[in-house]
């Protein structure tokens, strides 16, 4: 496993990524020759960097069309429609970039030529690689020990993640929850946790032992966990291994002394005063850049609907102070006087015509960025949630308040991994990815947080 910005990746997933690369500069070069009457005379220092701009492009597409996330229920005709897609874009920036740098283009007839070749080359080479998914193979076995919702909640993210690298030889149940694995029993051998953990483990290739037991129920088999150990096999908590898996934590399985001795939540100085400035920069750029857009859409609101251009809310930041957000108004005058302060839902009657336009593209949320100005937000941190609400969950969720020990965010980790909740139950997901982030924040993870933001708001996805 290869970890990049707090997160695992199988290296089987960096072997298709650097081979789909290779691939698409090959069929670049292969059209290049083609096209040129099977001679190298276009080949030069100059041109291969060409190449390699034109395959970077095509992947930067492949990766805004989802093209690199790999989950069940996806068909190969879905692929394929967004393959094409992606091409399509691909070409549409190519010959925009073309057009404004001449001297950046390919010889005449290459790019018609190296698309049918891409299809063809492309589709292959995916082909192999979702076989090698739905066979496992080079997956890592695993077994997985445990009854509770962590250990159900590890299952269902290596069901639903195809190329998350690992299959599950066997699951050891808690006694007297032998129940909770019905479903599971066709996904792999379950049976009780016995004293022969370790020659079982053994005896079906497993390396890795993922121990998400209750905290108060069964007993923890200490010596054949140690055994595990001593026999050179790898030993995980629970919470751990999702935390690898999947970028969160799962607050309802937590106990605080995993979260006191786990490494994380360092905020260095220099950490804090490089974000500021980022903060401070960006806000600076982005109020210049889309300044005219903001302009457009504050008309469009006033003639939409009667009141006011902005919005304005109380919420609450680092360490619960209050302080006004400003949002372009989405919903109509005085939405909250009948019905009271209450999260926005799907199908919301008081959003407005413009509101639904400039809420799915994150449009609304523009205007923070003088919050961002003010010190009261930064641009990645949790979502500011309102004080009335804060009140209600901390009391119903576990580390709730700890989200409240950052900056809140115009965008963050949980708002391009979880779309918008209405309920208690979304709030206790978004916080399992809100506390991922305070653990593991850093430059470069708010970096990789804004270029998805981009993704998200360019496909209107994750709209409430």
């Amino acid at each position: 496993m290869l970890k990049i910005l707090k997160q695992y990746y199988p290296i089987r997933n960096i072997f298709f990524f650097v081979g789909e690369s290779f691939f698409i500069v090959l069929s670049i070069l292969i059209a290049t020759w083609i096209t040129s009457g099977f001679s190298f005379a276009l080949f030069s220092e100059t041109y291969v960097p060409k190449v390699v701009l034109v395959g970077l492009v095509l992947q930067v597409c492949l990766y805004y069309n989802d093209l690199y996330e790999f989950k069940t229920g996806i068909s190969f005709k879905d692929l394929g429609l967004r393959l094409l897609t992606a091409l399509g874009e691909a070409a549409i920036l190519l010959a925009l970039m073309f057009f404004l740098f001449p001297e950046a283009g390919l010889a005449d007839g290459v790019l018609g030529v190296s698309a049918f070749i891409l299809l063809g080359v492309v589709i292959s080479w995916r082909y192999i690689y979702m076989l090698a998914l739905d066979r496992g193979i080079f997956n890592q076995r695993i077994i997985i020990m445990g009854s509770g919702d962590l250990a159900q909640s590890i299952v269902k993210e290596i069901q639903d993640k195809k190329d998350c690298g690992y299959s599950i030889s066997m699951i050891m149940y808690e006694e007297g929850d032998q129940n909770v694995w019905v479903d599971f029993e066709t996904l792999a051998p379950v049976m009780i946790a016995s004293k022969d953990l370790n020659k079982k483990a053994k005896a079906s290739g497993v390396k890795k032992v993922i121990v998400a037991l209750g905290e108060k129920r069964g007993r923890m088999p200490i010596r054949e966990l140690l055994q595990c150990r001593l026999d050179g096999l790898e030993v995980i908590d629970g919470n751990t291994f999702i935390e690898m898996l999947t970028g969160k934590l799962i607050v309802r399985s937590l106990n605080p002394g995993w979260l006191i001795f786990s490494d994380g939540f360092q905020k260095s100085l220099v950490q804090e005063i490089l974000k500021a400035v980022a903060d401070i920069f960006f806000a600076l750029v982005l109020l210049v850049l889309l300044s005219p857009l903001m302009a457009v859409v504050a008309v469009w609101i006033k003639l939409d609907s009667k009141g006011p251009i902005l919005f304005s809310q109380q919420r609450a930041g680092k360490g619960r102070h209050l302080y006004q957000i400003f949002k372009f108004r989405s919903m109509v005058q005085d939405a909250e006087r009948a019905i009271g302060p209450v999260w926005a839902g799907k199908g919301d009657t008081r959003i407005t015509r413009v509101g639904k336009i400039i809420r799915r593209f994150r449009i609304d949320e523009l205007p923070q960025i003088w919050n961002v100005l003010k010190g009261d937000m930064s641009f990645v941190g949790p979502r500011p949630e309102r004080e009335v609400f804060i009140k209600e969950l901390v009391k119903q969720i576990p580390y709730y308040d700890a989200r409240l020990t950052v900056k809140p965010g115009i965008t963050g980790w949980a708002q391009i991994n979880y779309s918008y909740g209405a309920s208690v139950e979304d709030a206790v997901e978004k916080l399992n990815y809100d506390l991922f982030y305070i653990k593991n924040m850093s430059f470069l993870m708010d970096m990789l947080i804004i270029l998805r933001t981009v993704k998200i708001v360019l496909f209107g996805s994750g709209a409430r």
